[in-house]
């Protein structure tokens, strides 16, 4: 039996409190949250709720196991409803067992508490004039209200007799307060309203990506589109505060946008569980009025930053390497210059190490990754001091900061860029493969790794027979190396590398070339 779990059926606190039955406990306390009529002055005429089960029931597990360690308590349980839910039905139960009632009292407030803040739940009501609404579950156990939720504690001391406490008592809370930004002159109840209308696309949920979408979504920005298409890995969570070991192998896209509805309820977030990629750029970035670009590769960067300068609208760019960060605003809508104008010609993936090949201090994407925010926030309210025409790079050993020049190139006229033309095509449909590497083996493909020295030695692969190769040498030395008869599937650590390589020797002919989606990292255990 779960410690936590959901049920479609009504919940019996009876049976559900026999579960918990212990002769060497004294101590028993529950939680009861009841549907009520009423919210915010509209009548509701029911509910219905819905959950991320795989995450809410491992989050959920863990917030009941954390209360058994941290009360002493022997034992615990939380069972909530999902699906459609009448008026006066119970939505959520807690019980707690232990040797003394204090205990159990802490750790049933404790359960409701944590359950409310960090599993991903949601609730849609339905009122009485024909509207409906969804909303996140952090209040599914509130008992600020008397006729919404009724907490019971029942404690037994079987030395003393009987004594009924509430098991807890919880106060509604606070509207989302932004008067510490309102306050400001530049920004004002006014400017908090262009927040509220505006809409953001965020281009990678990792290192760069948690900050910027943290702070967007605190400050109250309207609408957030997260589009990242990666899971999340062990070895993100130290730069990416947003994820916790629970989500490890869930997709970054829609743990992020749960957890943000979580800080600011007010907002939306909308996930799009995607890579970004030729064939859906223009429709992804259509989707706001500025884009934020927190990838970590230069083929995405080039993209982001050429598909907004087709579209017109700013783009806030940023990148990092080991200690340091740059940072570049492109406002074709101001005439202003872009990518290109510093490198004209898009530079390949592998020429500069990504933070898996180079390694990166936590800090280093937090800060750029602020500073992408701050961007932002100054383009919506018009504040002054936007970058314009200029890279920001700093050194963050140092603490050094420079800003240089970066005009637009002299070839450019009006809003046309002269050295974006248009969009790539799109890749190949098998130029990638995602697929086990014990399977490609069997289906034919000789494996060629193009990682370092030290990565092949610190992460073998977990095959027989691979080829290794430095990316550069496999493709200047490709005629001598590669058999046209052979599939070959590259791989290095992400998938970034062996995708660039893949695709020049597929331009220069070699057709039965592939990468591999996710790299050796997003197969190992």
């Amino acid at each position: 039996m779960s410690s936590f779990e959901f049920s479609r059926e009504p919940l019996e606190p009876a049976r559900l409190s026999t579960t918990l039955a212990d002769p060497a406990c004294g101590g028993y306390s529950s939680f009861e949250g009841w549907v009520r009529n009423e919210n915010e002055g509209r009548r509701v005429e029911r509910l219905d709720y819905e959950a991320f089960e795989a995450l809410a029931i491992r989050e959920g597990d863990r917030i009941v196991r954390e209360a058994i360690a941290r009360f002493g308590v022997r034992r615990a349980r939380c069972v909530h409803r999902i699906g459609e839910l009448g008026i006066g039905e119970m939505a959520v139960w807690v019980g707690v067992a232990s040797g003394h009632r204090a205990e159990a009292f802490a750790a049933c407030r404790y359960i409701i508490d944590e359950v409310k803040h960090r599993v991903p739940i949601w609730k849609k009501e339905h009122y009485a004039d024909g509207d409906s609404g969804w909303v996140n579950c952090e209040r599914c156990a509130e008992a600020a209200r008397p006729d919404h939720d009724r907490a019971h504690g029942h404690a037994h001391d079987h030395r003393h007799g009987h004594s009924h406490e509430p098991a807890h008592q919880a106060s509604a809370p606070p509207a989302r307060d932004y008067s510490r930004q309102v306050a400001l002159p530049e920004v004002g109840e006014a400017g908090q309203r262009r927040l509220a209308a505006a809409s953001v696309v965020v281009i990678g949920a990792g290192g760069l990506g948690c900050p910027v979408l943290s702070y967007l979504a605190a400050a109250g920005v309207g609408t957030l589109h997260v589009v990242d298409g990666d899971v999340v890995e062990a070895s993100n969570l130290h730069r990416q505060p947003l994820y916790g070991a629970a989500d490890i192998g869930l997709r970054k896209a829609e743990v992020a946008a749960q957890r943000l509805a979580t800080v600011n309820p007010d907002i939306v977030v909308r996930a799009h569980a995607t890579r970004l990629g030729a064939d859906n750029a223009a429709q992804l970035l259509a989707l706001g009025e500025v884009v934020v670009d927190c990838t970590d590769n230069f083929r995405a960067k080039f993209l982001v930053n050429d598909a907004a300068v087709l579209a017109g609208k700013p783009a806030v760019l940023a990148s990092i390497h080991q200690y340091e960060g740059q940072l570049q605003v492109a406002r074709p809508d101001r005439g202003g210059s872009c990518l290109r104008c510093v490198w004209p010609e898009a530079t390949r993936d592998g020429v500069v190490g990504n933070c898996a090949e180079s390694g990166v201090l936590g800090p280093v994407p937090a800060v750029l990754g602020s500073l992408q925010a701050m961007e932002v926030l100054k383009i919506l309210l018009d504040l002054p001091g936007q970058l314009h025409d200029e890279l920001l790079l700093i050194d963050l050993l140092g603490l050094r900061q420079t800003r240089l020049r970066a005009p637009r190139a002299v070839e450019c006229a009006g809003a046309r860029c002269a050295r974006i033309e248009g969009l790539p095509a799109p890749a190949p449909a098998d130029l990638e493969l995602d697929l086990p590497l014990a399977e490609a083996v069997g289906r034919g493909f000789r494996v060629i790794d193009i990682r370092g020295a030290e990565e092949i030695a610190s992460a073998p692969l977990p095959v027989e027979g691979s080829l290794a190769y430095p990316g550069e040498q496999l493709f200047a030395e490709a005629s001598r190396l590669l058999d046209p008869s052979v599939r070959y599937l590259v791989v290095c650590a992400r998938g970034i590398r062996s995708l660039a390589v893949a695709e020049r020797l597929r331009a220069a002919g070699f057709t039965s070339v592939h990468s591999l989606a996710r790299g050796a990292a997003g197969r190992q255990p």
